[in-house]
């Protein structure tokens, strides 16, 4: 079956099922998966998330920084750190 059929066949309960194994490292039946596997079932989550969710939802999603961020301060702008 080619990779684009399998996409159009998967829904959310077997991407979910497919990002819980990637997770844990072991299919639902408790068998380990392989290095190959998981990589093609974190090919086949990211692929069917960019077509069917927001950015926002997808895997790896990170929020751009805002200024209120304090991992966006510029050099210069430290502050001392204070232990309380």
């Amino acid at each position: 079956m080619p990779f684009e059929q399998l996409l159009n066949n998967l829904n959310p309960q077997i991407v979910a099922s497919l990002r819980r194994a990637i997770e844990l490292g072991k299919w639902p039946s408790g068998v380990v998966i392989t290095a190959e596997q998981r990589s093609l079932c974190a090919e086949a989550v990211a692929s069917w998330e960019a077509q069917n969710l927001p950015k926002e939802q997808q895997l790896g999603y990170v929020a751009p920084k805002t200024s209120k961020d304090p991992c966006s301060a510029k050099k210069g702008d430290e502050q001392p750190l204070s232990w309380v």
